[in-house]
């Protein structure tokens, strides 16, 4: 069976979620690479549910934004492994915050950074400090490579 998805603003509702993977990096001015990644896992992680924080239209209003950040932050802290892809146009501030978060725990870590990303070095250098057992690769086949070999199996 495949695995189940969760995108934001939608709530768990009572419902026994099984594992949850936060799909963490860059939503706003990125592509939307949430999409692609949960194609290329979903067959293959049962028991597992796909967190997707990008909404479908950006919110504007301050109460809107805060409740998006609220529910980012509840699912990330929540989430039984993490996943990041970071990828240009933007630097991706709030995820590298998130990202440093997350380094700083034992939760299952995947990290992708495109090639072309502005602080790549930074985030291969800083993970391989804070995290040496997360590899740090460059393209969404070789992260969802990572991911599945350590999350199908579980």
């Amino acid at each position: 069976m495949p695995a189940r998805t969760l995108r934001a603003p939608a709530e768990l509702n009572g419902v026994d979620p099984g594992a949850l993977l936060f799909l963490a990096g860059g939503v706003s001015q990125c592509p939307d690479w949430q999409t692609d990644m949960i194609l290329r896992l979903a067959p293959a992680l049962d028991g597992w549910t796909l967190v997707n924080p990008r909404l479908a239209r950006p919110p504007r209003d301050p109460a809107a934004v805060e409740a998006e950040i609220a529910w980012e932050f509840r699912h990330l802290h929540g989430a039984d492994a993490v996943l990041f892809w970071l990828t240009p146009p933007t630097p991706c501030p709030v995820s590298l915050y998130e990202l440093g978060k997350v380094s700083m725990t034992t939760k299952p870590l995947f990290v992708g950074v495109h090639p072309e990303f502005p602080l790549r070095s930074d985030v291969v250098v800083q993970t391989r400090l804070a995290r040496p057992d997360a590899r740090v690769v460059d393209s969404l086949d070789d992260l969802a490579g990572c991911v599945l070999e350590a999350l199908a199996r579980r």
